[in-house]
Order: C-alpha cells, then structure tokens, then sequence
C-alpha cells in the first residue's frame, strides 16, 4: 500500500523499501498474518503519535463512563445529606453512573420506608439532571438505585462550557471600578483657606499666641498700675 492508501500490488521487499526511501518514509508491516503480509509506506512517527492519542481518548471516555457508589443511612443529617448530594453531583457532571445505596442495621430493617423516602428526595432534588435506570429495591440490608446523567442536561452542561472558555479566550472580563483620579486625592491648599471659614477657637489662639507663664502672671494688676505710676513721676 502507498502512503496515500492505494493499492500498489504485490512487490518484493526489496523493491517496496526502495520506494519508501524515495519517500523519505518508512515501510511499515501492518497485516504480518495475511499471505503474503501487507505493508504499508508511510510516518511511522506520525502513525504512532496518532494511535496513541486515540488510545488516551478511549481510556479518558471510559472512565468518564464508570458507575460511582454512594452509601446513605436512613437517619442521615441534613448537613450529610446536602454534603453527599452534592458529590452525587460532581460524579454526575462527570458523566458517571452513580449507585445510591440505603444501609440499614438492626432495627432500622423495620423501617426502610426511611430509605425510600430518602432516595425519592434524591431524585427530586436532582430532577433536572438525572434518569432514574434501576428503581429502588431491598437486597437484604441495602436498598439500592442506580441514577445516570440525563442527556439533555450534560448538552447543557458542556454548551455552558464552552461558552465559559470562548469568553475567557477573548478576556470578557468585567472592567473594574476606575480609581479616583490625582487630583481628586491631592493634599488640600492650607493658605487658600479663609481664616473666616476657621473655628472662633484657631482663630484667637492663632491672632495671641500661646499664654506666657511666669511669676508675672501671679502679680496683682493694681500693683502693675501703682509702679508704672511712679516710673512716670520720677521721670
């Protein structure tokens, strides 16, 4: 076979390596059990590069596919019960089957309506999201459901997505707020303020100044008045 898949027809090895070389390709056996064995000229590198990405493509689509468990007990918490529904959600999402599974013990056998009543809560809870597959049923100490994700919604899902990713491609990002400008946070003009706009107490303390101390201010003001008095008449 050439490189393009055309049938060339039977040739010797010989003949069928010198082609490939021409090429600059290589000669690859593809059906060693057919008589005689098929080769094939062609990128044995690209060839190879290719199988192995189809190969991680099927392992990551079945894993994706596998069926997760999940136990409940019939006199669960509200805060359990929000906590596991939400990993019920997270396997969904992941496009997994998921076993929901109701564990009674001892006398709690004597109440698996209990274990009912959860799992139709379940279903509710999830409605727009899931396909009930096994209805619930006893086997022995279980009750046991299987959900899986419904189809419609993992479209859903996956169109969201994408359109998560084509707006965080073109940085749709919301603008953020924009900061005050220089001016608008420049320290204020003190000698541009009018002393009129001032409070009365700056004012009278800027216009005196600050009160001296001194045994000055402990002398009477009528013996200031008597010696300045004198001063005069000795003068």
């Amino acid at each position: 076979m050439g490189a393009d898949g055309s049938q060339i027809g039977v040739v010797s090895t010989n003949d069928a390596l010198r082609a490939a070389r021409e090429l600059d390709l290589d000669l690859v056996e593809v059906a060693p059990q057919a008589e005689p064995p098929v080769a094939r000229i062609m990128d044995y590198g690209k060839y190879k590069y290719e199988r192995d990405v189809r190969q991680k493509e099927a392992r990551k689509k079945q894993s994706r596919s596998g069926l997760k468990e999940i136990k409940f007990r019939p006199k669960i918490d509200p805060h359990d019960y929000a906590t596991k529904k939400g990993h019920v959600e997270r396997f969904l999402k992941g496009g997994n089957k998921v076993k929901v599974t109701i564990m009674f013990r001892g006398r709690e056998m004597a109440h698996t309506d209990l274990g009912r009543k959860i799992l139709d809560r379940l279903v509710v809870d999830l409605a727009d999201m899931v396909v009930v597959e096994a209805m619930p049923k006893q086997e022995g100490r279980n009750m046991i459901m299987v959900i899986s994700p419904s189809r419609r919604w993992l479209d859903d899902l996956a169109k969201q997505r994408r359109a998560d990713e084509r707006a965080a491609a073109t940085g749709a990002i919301p603008i953020p707020d924009e900061e005050p400008a220089d001016e608008d946070l420049a320290e204020p003009d003190l000698a541009a303020i009018d002393p009129a706009d001032a409070e009365p107490e700056e004012i009278e303390a800027a216009e005196t100044g600050p009160a001296e101390t001194g045994p000055a201010d402990t002398e009477p003001a009528g013996a200031t008045v008597e010696a300045k008095a004198a001063a005069d008449d000795a003068s």
